[in-house]
């Protein structure tokens, strides 16, 4: 059987009631546009009937749609990495479960790249539909991966992804995925295209506010030294601090003898250790951080069934 020309791939989290719509949605698109596609939903724990409605779409589709059942719930980027590994199209196309981003969208995807052929297109939401903690943590996110990173400073969960891009990606089999930082390190080939994004219809965000906490943390932990950036830079301005404290009771106790006898070089003695400390801790977390990284094993996902 030849290749799709484009894999869809869906990570769906207690989407039960906007899942058919989707899927008609979506093979009605690529119907309309002459093209072949494959569409895989990865159910990433689900506490509703989400699964009971994927088994049914399998049974209508069964040539087009396959569906994969997570053990545990594992986040979007590791069920949208499950997703990739097992993509056979020529493209690949990442979507919400939620019909946020209307799936009519992803011909403007398609339409971009043929226009400027580059590595991925991201659809860009002009208007967000998100509540406010969410555009606040991803805009500020965003920013911080720009400054910090190099990064492009915007992207979004709905892309159109080369085959070529993608089989880079999958390579990095690691307990936590972060697609968009993978995708900066591995090309900057990056276009752009302005998307439609809608309120959400029928359910709350599966980002509550600990998972997104939990979200980010791992971000920063994982695909960036920010934190140990942090205590480096720490320990040098306190490096630094002391140094001049230092020097300021030198001078009065050279000069003014106004000190009481020892307290001078207790407190240069506490500055200028405690500064080294902070320093020596930041480097040794550094090269502890990089040991942990190649020596993790834990799986980013774990299958419970596919059909």
């Amino acid at each position: 059987m030849p290749s799709p020309d484009y894999s869809v791939i869906i990570p769906v989290f207690n989407s039960e009631d906007t899942l058919n719509e989707l899927t008609e949605r979506l093979l009605t698109v690529f119907k309309d546009l002459g093209k072949s596609c494959e569409v895989l939903f990865i159910d990433d724990g689900s506490q509703d009937d989400s699964w009971k409605k994927l088994t049914e779409i399998k049974k209508s589709f069964p040539a087009v749609v396959t569906i994969i059942r997570l053990a545990r719930n594992s986040g979007q980027h590791n069920a949208t990495f499950c997703g990739m590994v097992r993509a056979k199209g020529s493209f690949l196309i990442t979507i919400d479960d939620d019909l946020q981003i209307p799936p009519e969208e992803i011909e403007k995807l398609i339409r971009q790249y043929d226009e400027s052929h580059p590595d991925i297109v991201y659809g860009i939401y002009p208007d967000k539909k998100h509540n406010a903690l969410r555009n606040v943590s991803s805009t500020s996110f965003r920013q911080s991966s720009r400054i910090f990173h190099d990064g492009p400073g915007k992207g979004s969960s709905f892309r159109l992804i080369t085959r070529e891009l993608a089989d880079h990606i999958v390579d990095h089999y690691q307990s936590f995925v972060f697609l968009d930082e993978l995708i900066n390190w591995y090309t900057a080939d990056i276009a752009y295209v302005d998307i439609q994004h809608v309120e959400r219809k029928n359910k709350r965000s599966g980002y509550t506010p600990r998972k997104l906490v939990r979200f980010i943390s791992n971000i920063i932990l994982y695909y960036s030294n920010i934190p140990l950036k942090m205590m480096v830079y720490t320990g040098l301005v306190v490096s630094g601090f002391s140094f001049f404290i230092g020097i300021l009771y030198i001078i009065k106790k050279i000069f003014f003898n106004v000190s009481v006898p020892g307290y001078t070089s207790t407190i240069v003695v506490i500055a200028f250790s405690t500064g080294i400390i902070v320093f020596s801790l930041g480097v040794i977390g550094e090269y502890l951080s990089r040991i942990y990284f190649s020596q993790s094993k834990k799986p980013p996902y774990t299958i419970k069934k596919i059909l």
